[in-house]
């Protein structure tokens, strides 16, 4: 009889389900793709649902369910931080104790209640560490049999940053560094700092950081006051926090706002507002350092370890930039990302122990690339759903057989400067669209960059955007020699396709500079040449594959532009109706929706109709 482990990860933010039968992962999502609630923290039964459904399995059926933390332990913790920093933080005291003496300190009971929604089988529940779950969800879908497993993010139940090894089914964890030394804690305080909400805003940071100056004498000033007024960091890589600048223990803000105001001279940047010099030389300042802590984490995960490999998970290993430094030092022969790194990957990490730790369970043949199956692991829909959607909104729309027929139009639409929605196959898990729901550009083009920024994304114009290339042409572009399916690695683009830049180039205004022409593929080279890369495989993913080769037989270029199926502030879409929707909202030209073309010239009534903004408003 299989063993099926149900992982649910919930109730802080990114909240998902993962299912795992005999320790192959089947299916895995995000709940806020299903109730369209950005970063959605609820229990994610639409989420369960789902990839109980992809499994063909009931819930009657399902061997264990696995949550991704321990409560108790995380109640401990909160605790033991108000009494240690009494009598500061009552007010949060006040407000946060109620929610978990009523809910959370019974969280196996609220557990239970929400699984009877899926069935009556009272099944064991599993209760991992956070940062095990993390380590789990690194190491075992990797392609490496043994592995250093370096874990980094905001906070599990004591955790903040943990060194482990795998080998084979198993997983040791070696050394942590505990709340509230946390450099996930500390990237997110500058995150707020600098205008941009925590827990999602901080890779708003991070291609903010390109636009400081490394040469300035502010810069430099940032960073020797937060290595000498914030944190104390050590040989290893462990930090101390000096806690009178931060008020995240106790307090419901993250900074001490006054003392931060004092030590660098500029108050906390109002969200919206414009972005000046001085946030920008903050930004590089923490990235700097943070890139500096990581190094020497992964120094330390390999002198513990001795291994020739490295995993890793948890929201800073979202940082992709410092990814590439890390790949590009050197220390590991190679390096793999779970590409659900934050707390949603939690619950793939959680199955993972429920099949391992739990039934001892034998970990599957290493695979290659990895066991991730190009992190399409969402729902797929198929030719009935797109026609009723055609139906519901008497869209217009040529259909095409032949599959090659339509990405050679596409392909040349793409050519034009257009902008294509692209949706095809099981959706992504994970925070990025890797090609099956994607939005679409020519990286050759100038324009293309602020057109989708402003025009289809609507969202903040300096962030930059990502290229996906043919795996075989990665060298092609960028200074990688390996495959980056997961677009987790931020890499320079190579030097012959670059173009040089004006002395004056720090002085320029931001979208002065944005806008400056810097290499024969500008929309997806950042303002330090480099580019966050995502490259396709044949094999995993032969649909999108097909179109950039046929975009590259007609262009030379084996390289388009990707962003994700979504606008600011909404979840990446999830089906044929959101995706139409998305369509309708921005100046997106055409979509794709399986063997379906939709021309926006074409939905002549929808766009007359006086009713259609309403229909298609933006939340």
């Amino acid at each position: 009889m299989a063993t099926i482990l149900l992982g649910i990860s919930a109730y802080y933010h990114d909240s998902a389900a993962a299912i795992i039968v005999d320790g192959e992962i089947i299916a895995a999502a995000h709940e806020e793709r299903f109730t369209r609630i950005k970063h959605d923290s609820s229990f994610p039964i639409n989420a369960c649902k789902y990839v109980l459904s992809e499994a063909g399995i009931d819930f009657e059926n399902v061997t264990a369910v696995s949550f991704y933390d321990k409560p108790l332990i995380k109640f401990e913790r909160l605790l033991e931080t108000y009494h240690a920093f009494a009598p500061k933080g009552l007010f949060s005291f006040l407000s946060a104790i109620p929610v978990w003496i009523k809910e959370k300190l019974f969280m196996k009971k609220m557990l239970r209640d929400e699984l009877s929604k899926l069935g009556k089988k009272k099944v064991p529940i599993l209760f991992p560490e956070h940062h095990l779950s993390h380590a789990a969800s690194a190491f075992y879908p990797s392609p490496f049999e043994d592995a250093a497993i370096l874990t980094i993010d905001g906070v599990g139940e004591w955790a903040t940053t943990t060194i482990g090894y795998g080998k084979d089914n198993k997983i040791k964890m070696i050394s942590e560094l505990h709340f509230p030394h946390s450099l996930g804690l500390l990237y997110s305080a500058f995150t707020y700092y600098t205008g941009f909400r925590v827990n999602s805003g901080e890779y708003k940071l991070m291609g903010l950081a390109p636009y400081g100056d490394t040469e300035s004498e502010q810069t430099k000033s940032y960073k020797e006051k937060i290595v000498n007024e914030l944190i104390d960091i050590r040989e290893d890589g462990s930090i101390l926090l000096n806690m009178k600048y931060f008020k995240f223990a106790t307090g419901l803000k993250m900074t001490n706002d006054k003392k931060w105001t004092k030590l660098f001279g500029i108050p906390p940047r109002n969200p919206e507002s414009e972005i000046t010099q001085e946030y920008m030389n903050m930004a590089l300042a923490i990235q700097q350092i943070t890139e500096d802590i990581v190094i020497k984490l992964a120094k330390t995960a390999k002198k513990l370890t001795k291994s020739d490999y490295l995993v890793m998970a948890g929201g800073v290993a979202l940082n992709s930039v410092a990814n590439g430094k890390l790949l590009s030092s050197g220390i590991f022969k190679d390096i793999w990302i779970q590409p659900a790194a934050g707390d949603a990957g939690g619950a793939l990490g959680a199955a993972y122990l429920g099949w391992h730790l739990w039934k001892n369970g034998e970990r599957i043949p290493v695979k290659t690339p990895d066991a991730m199956k190009g992190a399409y692991l969402g729902p797929q829909f198929y030719e009935n759903d797109i026609k009723g959607v055609i139906s519901k909104y008497n869209a217009k729309y040529d259909y095409f057989d032949d599959f090659n027929e339509l990405i050679k139009l596409v392909a040349s639409k793409i050519s034009e400067g257009n902008v294509v929605g692209w949706f095809q196959g099981r959706m992504e898990y994970g925070p990025r669209a890797l090609g099956n729901r994607s939005i679409l550009g020519d990286a050759r083009n100038p324009e293309m960059q602020k057109k989708m920024n402003l025009k289809i994304k609507y969202r903040e114009g300096f962030r930059p955007f990502a290229p996906t290339v043919l795996e075989e042409d990665i060298q092609e572009f960028f200074v990688l020699d390996k495959p980056s399916p997961y677009m987790l690695l931020v890499i320079p683009v190579k030097d012959e396709r670059l173009k040089p830049l004006p002395e004056n180039y720090h002085k320029m205004e931001l979208y002065d500079r944005l806008y400056h022409l810097r290499s024969d593929v500008p929309a997806i080279t950042h303002i330090d040449y480099s580019a966050r890369i995502q490259s396709v495989n044949k094999n995993t993913n032969p649909k999108y594959w097909g179109l950039i080769n046929e975009f590259k037989n007609q262009t030379g270029y084996g390289v388009i532009v990707n962003t994700s199926f979504n606008v600011r502030g909404e979840p990446i879409v999830c089906t044929p109706d959101d995706g139409f929707r998305c369509f309708m909202r921005t100046e997106m030209d055409y979509l794709v929706l399986g063997n379906y073309l939709f021309d926006k010239t074409q939905q002549e009534k929808l766009i007359n109709d006086s009713n259609w903004k309403e229909e298609f408003k933006l939340d």
